[in-house]
This record gives C-alpha cells, sequence and structure tokens, in this order.
C-alpha cells in the first residue's frame, strides 16, 4: 500500500475501528468499562474529522429519489472494508429519500455526515416486552431526532440506546460514512429487521393494522413523544440499496 494511503484518515479510522471493536464479531458487543469507552472516544474524534474530498467522494447533484425506478435506487452503497469485528462504507441517498426504521441487534454504530444533510429518529426498544406480545409488536422510546450536516459530530447508537433508526434526506441528496460493529450476518443473529409506527389509538400490541409512516418523528410526537409502538413489517416496497465503486484511499484491515 502506497505511503500516503498507510496515513490516510481513513486508514486511521479503519485501524481505530479495528481496535475499538476486537473481539466483538461473534459476541455481538464491542467490549466494556473504560478501555472501550476510551477507544470509543478516539474512534469518535477520528471519525468527526473526515470530510468527502478525504474519501475522494463529491456532492451529487439534486435530484429526487425515483419512484419505481428498478435500475436506479434511491440509496446507494459504497463498501470501504469489512472485518468480523466491523463493517465500514458510505450511503448516498437522492434528494427525498429515505432508509426506513430499522435495527442493528446487539450492535454498535457511528455515522458522520459527509455532505447534504439528514434528519435521523433514534428509537430504544423497551425491555421486557408486555406478557403476550407476538413479538412482531415491540414497545419503543423515542430517544432523540434531529438534523444532521458535514459540520455535525458523529451520531452514535448502541445495543441498547437509539438502536432503531430512521435516516431521511433533506433538502437534496446527502451521504454518510458509516461504521456497524459488528457487522450485519443473519446467522449470526444479527438480521435486519424493517419497522413501522403504530397509530397512538392501536387498541391492542398484536395488531396490524396501520397506515404506512412517513415521518416517524412527527407521528411520535404527535400525541405521546415518548412512548410508541413499533410493527416488524417486511423491505418496504419503495426501498432498496444498489452499490457503487469506492473511490477513495485504500484501506487495509
Amino acid at each position: 500500500m502506497p505511503r500516503d494511503e498507510m496515513n490516510s484518515l481513513i486508514q486511521k479510522i479503519a485501524r481505530q475501528a479495528r481496535l475499538t471493536f476486537r473481539g466483538a464479531g461473534s459476541s455481538g458487543s464491542g467490549g466494556d468499562g473504560k478501555g472501550f469507552a476510551d477507544n470509543v472516544t478516539q474512534l469518535r474524534k477520528l471519525v468527526s474529522e473526515i470530510r468527502a474530498e478525504d474519501l475522494k467522494i463529491r456532492p451529487r447533484k439534486s435530484a429526487q429519489a425515483p419512484v419505481s425506478v428498478p435500475h436506479n435506487p434511491p440509496v446507494t452503497y459504497m463498501h470501504i472494508c469489512e472485518t468480523d469485528g466491523f463493517s465500514m462504507g458510505v450511503f448516498l441517498l437522492k434528494g427525498g429519500s429515505s432508509i426506513p426504521l430499522h435495527d442493528h441487534p446487539g450492535m454498535h454504530g457511528m455515522l458522520k455526515v459527509l455532505y447534504g444533510k439528514v434528519r435521523i429518529s433514534g428509537f430504544d426498544k423497551m425491555e421486557p416486552q408486555p406478557p403476550g406480545n407476538s413479538g412482531a409488536v415491540l414497545r419503543a422510546v423515542l430517544r432523540s431526532t434531529g438534523e444532521y450536516s458535514d459540520s455535525s459530530p458523529p451520531c452514535l447508537l448502541s445495543p441498547h440506546r437509539d438502536n432503531l433508526h430512521q435516516i431521511s434526506a433533506v433538502d437534496g441528496p446527502a451521504a454518510f460514512l458509516d461504521i456497524l460493529a459488528p457487522p450485519y450476518d443473519p446467522e449470526d443473529g444479527r438480521d435486519c429487521h424493517y419497522y413501522k409506527l403504530l397509530p397512538p389509538t392501536t387498541p391492542a400490541p398484536t395488531t396490524a393494522s396501520s397506515e404506512q409512516s412517513g415521518d416517524v418523528a412527527a407521528e411520535a410526537s404527535g400525541v405521546n413523544p415518548r412512548e410508541v409502538w413499533l410493527l416488524e413489517i417486511p423491505q418496504p416496497d419503495d426501498f432498496w440499496c444498489g452499490g457503487e465503486p469506492y473511490p477513495g484511499p485504500k484501506v487495509s484491515v
């Protein structure tokens, strides 16, 4: 690897992510205690410095997400690297597109906007779930809602805090660096599940009738700003993720 790539910021981030989440591959946790917290702090500091130009990514021209064009996905992903402990890449969202409300079972995450602006609504799953809950519906708490730009600090999630979230592009296209630890792995119990918000008048947690939510933060804050019911759903028909090459410095892990 060329010396400039060995010393690139994204290579330093990959090294720190590997150190921070070592041993997380099968356990679904990045570690505990002061050492882990210190490593997360150092990783967050490095990630806060990353910019689109560091990854040779240019902001896209304003474009709206397609309605039903299979060859033109609303969201694309640039894969950078992956180990048993973490994965790292860049998501690019067309204007008006969203990554629907989804979970990260047993995972940590760090997100840094590279260009544009995104709105993120984060939920915590409440434990334990009520008796008789079918598992398709869960009780959650709207933990945070905010807009993030390239000048914002990284957004964090953990196995128990802000673990479910929706990410929407605001006022045009957007892109963000994404680190997940450990990576999704259905065979190890880390599959991605999608959810929608049930209306506050839903009488029982086992009901499956609801209108599709467009803005989960707005709906959750309408009547009950904290506790909500979420219904697990298949991947929405209007969401799919394509892939494109990562143009930035090579990363070795």
